[in-house]
């Protein structure tokens, strides 16, 4: 036997929870049932108290909805879960256990000193590394759901029975919420599967989830959002919509989408850098092809191999031709950097001139700020030299061959 719960929406589209009964059939209990809840409802509308449960149980509007923003043409979950884009996402993503661990403003913001011997201090640098690699776990890139609303049934018998509709909820224990049967019956009589918006409304009445409101935040308004980006809070914006929003949430794909441009257009990609947005970020600018201004930040600050592995990500996604030597060198696992690195042996320095090499190629098929990217790379390669030269004479120096 399940449990059902059974809700009244009025004229105006909100919901109010009359209660709960045992069964799922229209017999003479039911509609006895149904014509005290008439009544509750009628009394409830005399004593004024509608517009406060309205307020409380109301959906939230979008106002965003008309802002057109850069959706997936297709699903990007098959090409995201690849192992070799998840790998390719994570060493992007970059490990900085500084930036992971960072103080927040949570109220347990304490910090723990205890004195180790070497082997302790290995250690427990190897629990950080994990602790930090779980706390960059990326959120999933879905296709946007669509509504498909299937009319389970049509009674002309129950036309006109009442101006509202209902709203049968099975509130059985254990359930996903994915799995949970929610149907709606229309005042023509028509019994019908819930729309998206009512399932997740009335889930989060019965099982509510830590952090998610019923409306939706008014941080997400066009006027407010574009504040928060103003003021670079790209993080925050992106982990309030994790918990607000299910990824395959048309909000929170327009949402995202609006973040990510505005940080590939103000180029502030330190800002999501070793985060768990980072990977979804740099495969959104990879799927729409708007890698430029990212392999241009990675020229500039040394991060040669992360624009390889960039490049390897642009051809997986696109097809592009690539050397499969080179795409096994990136695929190759790597210790993450978690120090200051020292200066390059004369053995790095010769594979960077390769990687440019690579990046120059890119940059002429396939780039769309050619004269920028191009500038970059004279630059890095004309103090890669003087760098490599200097080097190659401290050796000679030292008696080195």
């Amino acid at each position: 036997m399940h449990d059902f719960a059974v809700s009244k929406q009025t004229w105006c589209n909100y919901t109010i929870v009359c209660g709960e009964y045992r069964a799922f059939a229209f017999d003479y209990s039911m509609w006895k049932m149904f014509r005290e809840l008439r009544l509750v409802g009628r009394l409830t509308r005399q004593r004024g108290t509608i517009p406060q449960m309205c307020r409380l149980y109301s959906s939230g509007t979008n106002n965003n909805d008309s802002e057109p923003f850069l959706s997936y043409d297709k699903d990007p979950a098959p090409a995201f879960m690849r192992d070799d884009v998840q790998q390719l996402l994570k060493s992007i993503t970059r490990l900085e256990l500084d930036k992971v661990f960072r103080k927040r403003s949570v109220k347990d913001n304490t910090v723990e000193y205890r004195f180790m011997t070497d082997d302790q201090l290995r250690q427990e640098l190897v629990q950080s590394i994990g602790h930090a690699q779980q706390m960059l776990q990326m959120p999933p890139v879905v296709q946007e759901q669509q509504d498909n609303c299937r009319v389970i049934s049509k009674d002309g018998a129950l036309k006109a029975f009442s101006t509202s509709k209902f709203v049968f909820t099975d509130i059985t224990y254990g359930l996903k919420n994915s799995q949970r049967s929610i149907v709606v019956r229309h005042p023509d009589g028509t019994l019908q599967e819930a729309p998206y918006e009512t399932r997740k409304r009335l889930n989060q009445v019965y099982f509510p989830l830590t952090g998610r409101s019923i409306h939706q935040p008014p941080m997400f308004e066009s006027v407010h959002l574009q504040r928060l980006l103003e003021e670079g809070k790209y993080e925050f914006v992106l982990d309030r919509a994790c918990v607000q929003f299910e990824p395959y949430e048309r909000d929170y794909h327009q949402i995202t989408a609006r973040v990510y441009q505005h940080i590939n257009d103000s180029r502030s990609f330190d800002a999501l850098r070793s985060t768990r947005h980072f990977g979804p970020f740099v495969f959104f600018l990879a799927w729409h092809r708007l890698v430029d201004d990212l392999l241009l930040d990675m020229v500039k600050k040394d991060y040669l191999r992360n624009a390889i592995e960039l490049i390897v990500l642009y051809s997986t996604l696109h097809g592009t031709a690539l050397d499969e030597g080179l795409k096994q060198l990136v695929l190759q696992p790597q210790m993450p950097n978690l120090f200051d690195a020292p200066e390059k042996s004369i053995d790095e320095m010769k594979q960077d001139e390769q990687f440019l090499a690579v990046i120059e190629k890119f940059v002429h098929e396939h780039g769309t700020k050619k004269v920028q990217l191009n500038l970059a790379i004279q630059a890095y390669r004309e103090v890669a030299t003087e760098k490599l030269q200097l080097a190659q004479g401290i050796r000679r120096m030292h008696g080195e061959s």
